[in-house]
Parts: C-alpha cells; structure tokens; sequence
C-alpha cells in the first residue's frame, strides 16, 4: 500500500511516515532495529527470572520504558542513513553500484543488529547489566577482551552463525529494498523526511536523557528497561565523573574538617593546624614487629564460595581450613566490583572515587601508599601480578608508588603449566614469587609484596589434574583450581626460611559478582580475608565490619609500627566501638555502610538511605539521617578534592 501512494494527493510528511518513498527504507530499519533489540531484551528477561519480581505494572514499565530507549536508540542509529538518502540523487539510484552499497548497508545493518544481542546476552552472562562503563574500558584493551571471547566460547561459530542470518535476511528482503529505493522522492520531501526524522530522535533523546528507568527500584528491571547500544554511549560519555559536578556537596572547609576528624578516629596526632594537612603520626604500642609481609589477592573469590559463609560445594576447602588458623575477619566488604578498586583501596588505604579509578587516572604516581611505610622501614616493595601489568595501567600505578613491579613478561616461558590472555595459572606466578622472595632473603633484606592473581576469571582454564572438576567448566572449577593453588603455595612456602617470619594477608580483589535486586547488595560484596602468621598471629575471630581501605592500617597496627600516615582507612582494632564503617561501589553509586544503615550517593546529588538486615544482608528505604549523610558525603568528596589538588602525595617518614 505504502508503494503506490500518490504523491500529488499525500503530502511529503504523511508520505514519510507512512514509509512511502525512499524513507520507507529508513522506517523499515528502525521498526527491525526495535524489534531486535525487544526480543534481547525478552530474551533477558527470561534469563533473569523471578529475580526481577514481576508484577504486571513492573513488567507493563519495563516494556514501555524499553520501547522508549529502542525507538530513540533506533532513530539516532538511523540518522546518518536518513542523511545519505536525502542527498543521494534521483538518478543515482538506479546504478549497479548504489544497489551494491545499499545491499552491503543492509547486511551490514541486520548483522551489527544480531551482533549487538549476542554480546549482550555474553555481557549480561558476565555482569548481569546492559553495556555499562566495563564494556567501555575493555575497548581499550581490545587484545584481551577478543582473545578472552576467543578462549571462552566459539567465536568462529558464533560469527559465521551471525553473518549466515545476516545474508539469510538480507536476500529476504533485497527485492523491498530495491522497490523502496527506486521510487521518486523529490528534495523538498527528502528534506522534509529527514527534518521528522531528526526532530523525532532529539524530541525522543530528550524524554530519556533523564533517564527514565530510574522510577523501576528493582535494579534487574531497571537494566532490562534500557538499551545496549544506548547504555554504551551513556557510558562512555560519563566515563569520568568529577564529583563535585554530580554528587551531592558540602562547604569545603566542612568537608576537610570531617575528613581530619575521620582520619584521626583511631588516636593519631596530627603534623599541622592547616586543614589542607592530612599528615598524622600513628604511635604504636609495644615493640615493632619485622617480618615479611606478603598481600595475596585473589581474582573474584566472593565469600559466599566458602563452606565457611554457608556454601555445600566444598570448592574452598583451604580458606575454609585457613579461618580456623588465621586472624579471620568475618564482616570484610569489597571497595567495589573491578580489580582496580581492590588493588587501589589496599595499596592507598582510600575510599573508591566515582568514576574511573585512581589506579587508571593520569597524575596518580608519588602518592602516599602501604609501599611508602615499607619502603621507609628498609623493606623491598612488590607487585607480582600473573597478567600484563600494562591492563589497567597497574605497571604505571604500581612502578610510579614505590613497587617494583613483575609481570607475565618477567616469567620464564619454560616454567609456565598454563596460560590464558588474561595471564598464567596461579600456581606459576606463585612459583616466581617463591624465586623473588628467595632472592630478598638472600640479600638479607625484609619484604613486602603484593601478588594479584589471574586463574578465577573467564575462560575458567587451568592445569588438568590438579582438582575433581574438568578445565573449563565454569566458575566453580576456576574457584576450586585458586583455592587449591593457594593451598600449594602455602605448603611450598612452608619450606623456606624465611616462611616462619612472614605474615601472609589473603584476601580477594572483588566480589566474583555484583549484580542483585538494589544498586549495592550488601551480601555480594562480602569477601574473605585473613591474616595468616602461624609463628606470628595467633589465630583468631574478629568480628569488627572492615572495608579493604582498612585492611593496610590494620596490618601495620598488627605489626605495632609507628609511621607518619595519610590513611583515611583504619585499624579497627584501634576504633571505637560502632565507628566501623565500610565504603562500598560500583562505578557511579558509591556506599557509606556504618552500624545498621547504607547511605547511597548516585549522580545528580541523590540521597537514599536504606536500614541494613545484618543476618539477611538485605535492605530496605529509611527516612535520610543528617548526620550519617554528612560522613558519607565529607568521606567521598573530601577524597576527590585531596586527590585532584595533590594533597595524598607521600610524606616523610
């Protein structure tokens, strides 16, 4: 019908939107791209189940909203074709060659569409989310991200499958195609359809801009409202985030107040009057301990792997056995949901910054870190890592604060059982820490390291023969293989001299997920850590709530050393009682977790407060209290504005 409408009794505007003319092209691809992209998001919708709580209005919300990001997503997509159409000539239309690239558009267009469901249905496999800031920061690393595609699924098949749908669909409609591009659409059409087309998306772009999923609390709803590709350019957009623009803010001189006052919760004297001055002196008590100290980070290992935390696989059997010989905390919680956080919180003892980590931002060298104090003590300082130090900028991170750094590069090919892109099995790298410790003690010098390991992450890969459950498997394979490496190192490094005086700190980098049904769920950023010195530390329960900020000042308030600190985590042994806190996020909502409330901080200066469950780790909406939303609020601000104007730089010891 829409091919024989006349053009002399139907006005240009209703023609267009009626999908006559050449433009019927352009409404032919938005109506495919809006119905591709609502059955990915059905398709996910099914994957999500009953965690997503439906009811008919939030299901009902969910579809309309998600209409709403695929019609606007779709109009902007389609914005450059519904350019080109409106300049390319009546005459060049009938040309072999414009048949020929609008062919190949076509292809392209169905094969991106198929492409984009795939990887979000991988993406959301992951993540549980749309495409976020991670999909973001992986494009920078394009050499990992596709060679850990490559190792976890097959790619080649995928790929073909898609492309085959692709020609499959476009010999489907190639004959419409051609009818549509053949009619005559004067210029005063063209540019009439293009000026609907472009009011269209900017009017749609407006009504979303505020993003409208905010009305759905359920945080699995809200994702399955939005829009990949959308998410994705929002993301990039805002993959920095000063918090001064879009937080909620105090006067400065109240923050720099709240933040000395903070920092000085657990006795410390501070060096000046200035406000600006963070510097205070730690004073111990007792004689100083000099050991060895080793900092084990384990990829993803959550708490809830661990018999310990309730969990009936029996995956962790040496962590379980480490609880009863180690200083064990049960109530540690994870900075936030990349290894960046977990690697910066331990080494810099500071609460995650919105955005992008300290660990990837330029200007992070010469800062005031755990290596400072052990460095200042005579120690040599470490940072082994199973990967390329280049990801993330740890090499840069790390070599700029007082680390040296060793690498995948560092390793000897020779002595490698196992490798993936994202770096060699556990107990490879273990091996080269046991050779570098070997060197440092027979230099007679004191160390310090800190290992990151690579095994527990996607593809799941690891040597055969090692636990009960095949290679690449899944997680639970990957998490028993960590668990078991660690136990082996351990065992061998119990043969060495120096083991005897050495305190061995394990714990995880991040939870292995974050997803739930709120943007924090507490029980998600539970992780493991223990403080394992059986010469040293006796063994031990301690039930006081730590953040990973705290773990480097508990460590060193163990060890009774005196140092000149800026630390904003603590040694909670050195806390009042119920002043424990725990700073929590993902890239843009940040927490503040003190006695039985979470203060949440999002973009565009809001505010929520929710009552903590500590049995069930769940929450629910409270009326805001003043006073914990002020130490929420000084704690992240005041970290932003002392690291933008260089006030967390070293000190003299």
């Amino acid at each position: 019908m829409a091919d024989t409408v006349s053009q002399k009794t139907t006005g240009p505007a209703s023609r267009w939107l009626c999908g006559a003319g050449r433009y019927g092209l352009v409404l032919d691809t938005v109506l495919t791209a809006v119905l591709v992209f609502s059955l990915t998001r059905l398709a996910l919708a099914l994957r999500v189940g009953g965690e997503a709580d439906w009811t008919v209005g939030t299901f009902a919300s969910m579809v309309t909203l998600g209409l709403l990001y695929d019609l606007t997503t779709a109009l902007l997509l389609t914005l450059p074709f519904s350019l080109w159409l409106t300049v390319l000539p009546e005459h060049w239309t009938r040309l072999r060659v414009t048949q020929i690239l609008i062919g190949l558009a076509v292809a392209s267009g169905i094969f991106a569409l198929l492409f984009n469901a795939a990887a979000e249905w991988l993406f959301w496999g992951e993540f549980s989310s749309r495409f976020n800031f991670i999909a973001v920061d992986y494009l920078i690393y394009t050499n990992e991200v596709i060679g850990n595609i490559r190792e976890s699924y097959p790619a080649g098949w995928i790929l073909g499958g898609l492309g085959g749908l692709a020609l499959l669909g476009t010999f489907t409609v190639r004959q419409r195609v051609m009818q549509r591009l053949a009619m005559t659409t004067p210029l005063k059409s063209r540019l009439t359809g293009l000026a609907i087309h472009a009011l269209l998306a900017l009017g749609f772009l407006a009504v979303v801009s505020g993003d409208a999923r905010e009305t759905l609390r359920n945080v699995y709803t809200r994702e399955l409202a939005g829009n990949g590709p959308f998410e994705f350019v929002r993301a990039f957009k805002n993959n920095e985030l000063e918090y001064q623009r879009f937080y909620p803010t105090l006067p400065e001189s109240v923050v720099y107040a709240r933040l000395r006052e903070e920092m000085l919760l657990t006795g410390g004297e501070p060096l000046s009057a200035d406000p600006h001055d963070l510097r205070y002196r730690v004073s111990a008590q007792g004689p100083e301990l000099r050991p060895n100290v080793v900092v084990v980070m384990l990829e993803s290992m959550s708490a809830d792997f661990m018999a310990t935390f309730g969990n009936p696989r029996h995956l962790t059997p040496t962590l379980d056995r480490l609880t009863r010989e180690s200083l064990f905390f049960p109530r540690a919680f994870a900075s936030g949901t990349r290894t960046v956080r977990g690697l910066e919180a331990l080494a810099l003892a500071l609460p995650p910054t919105p955005g992008n980590a300290i660990v990837r931002r330029p200007h992070n060298e010469h800062l005031f870190s755990l290596a400072s104090v052990f460095n200042a003590k005579g120690y040599a300082s470490a940072f082994l890592y199973g990967g390329y130090g280049y990801f993330d900028n740890m090499n840069a991170f790390f070599g700029g604060n007082g680390y040296t750094v060793i690498d995948r590069l560092a390793v000897n090919p020779g002595k490698i059982h196992h490798e993936t892109i994202w770096g060699i099995a556990d107990e490879d790298l273990y091996t080269e820490a046991l050779e570098t410790f070997d060197t440092y003690q027979a230099k007679g010098q004191p160390f310090f390291a800190h290992l990151m390991t690579t095994s527990n992450h996607r593809p799941y890969t690891y040597p055969e023969g090692r636990i009960d459950i095949p290679s690449k498997t899944g997680r639970e394979g990957a998490v028993k293989y960590a668990d078991w490496a660690l136990g082996d190192f351990l065992q061998r490094a119990a043969s060495h001299a120096w083991f005897d005086n050495t305190v061995f700190v394990i714990v995880a980098d991040h939870q292995a997920s974050a997803s739930g049904k709120t943007d924090l769920p507490l029980a998600r950023y539970r992780i493991p850590l223990l403080i394992y010195a059986p010469k040293l530390i006796s063994p031990a329960r301690n039930e006081r709530l730590i953040a990973q900020m705290d773990i480097a000042p508990t460590l060193l308030g163990l060890l009774n050393w005196s140092y000149t600190s800026k630390f904003i985590g603590h040694d909670v042994n050195r806390l009042p009682p119920g002043k424990e806190h725990a700073l929590i996020s993902t890239y843009q909502t940040v927490g503040y977790l003190e006695n039985n409330q979470l203060v949440i901080l999002e973009p565009g200066q809001r505010v929520r407060v929710e009552a903590v469950d500590w049995k069930t780790l769940t929450t629910r909406p409270i009326a805001a209290d003043p006073v914990a939303v002020e130490e929420a609020i000084s704690l992240y601000e005041g970290v932003s504005l002392a690291f933008k104007i260089g006030l967390l730089r070293e000190v003299s010891q």
